[in-house]
């Protein structure tokens, strides 16, 4: 498909949320574990009205990577939803289940620690996950520009699915908003 073909796809009313849960779809990817996260709130709410999905919390990121891993080897593919916190506790679970077992995990990650963040953990966390990533050979792209968000999530999607590898799409606070801070 050309990029002007995919970027035409999205959701009706162009926004990032909207033109993930379409790529989801798209691709097939109906079983959606997350934990519960501000500015993932948007997707969250729109995966759980849609019949398509099976949508629901978790408590911890592990679990949910374990849930969409039990999946993919029962034939149903499935996407983990974060954010940057949550993603530092996944080291242990992505190198001895997801990446050893070929399971295409698709996580999506809000990123916390950056532009303007008032949590120091976080920003520890933001400058440590693209390493750890690095460091188990994971595919990672980061979104920052609407324009790239279809194009990027989808073949990430494909991609994953064919290598069977994990791949990581980090939504920059420049796509999403970011969490607002409120004073």
């Amino acid at each position: 498909m050309a990029i002007a073909e995919l970027q035409t796809q999205g959701s009706s009313d162009g926004s990032w949320h909207g033109i993930v849960l379409q790529t989801l779809k798209r691709n097939e990817i109906s079983l959606i574990p997350y934990v519960p996260d501000r500015v993932l709130t948007p997707l969250i709410k729109n995966l759980h009205a849609d019949p398509f999905f099976t949508t629901f919390a978790t408590a911890r990121e592990e679990e949910a990577v374990g849930i969409v891993s039990g999946a993919w080897m029962g034939g149903r593919r499935g996407a983990v939803l974060m954010q940057t916190s949550g993603f530092a506790t996944l080291a242990n679970v992505l190198a001895s289940l997801a990446v050893p077992y070929q399971i295409p995990l698709i996580m999506f990650v809000s990123e916390r620690g950056t532009l303007g963040e008032f949590n120091y953990g976080q920003s520890l966390v933001c400058r440590t996950m693209r390493p750890v990533l690095d460091s188990l050979a994971l595919e990672h792209h980061t979104i920052t520009r609407l324009d790239e968000l279809e194009f990027i999530t989808d073949r990430s999607i494909k991609q994953a699915v064919t290598t069977q590898a994990p791949v990581a799409l980090i939504l920059n606070p420049l796509l999403t908003g970011g969490k607002v801070f409120d004073k």
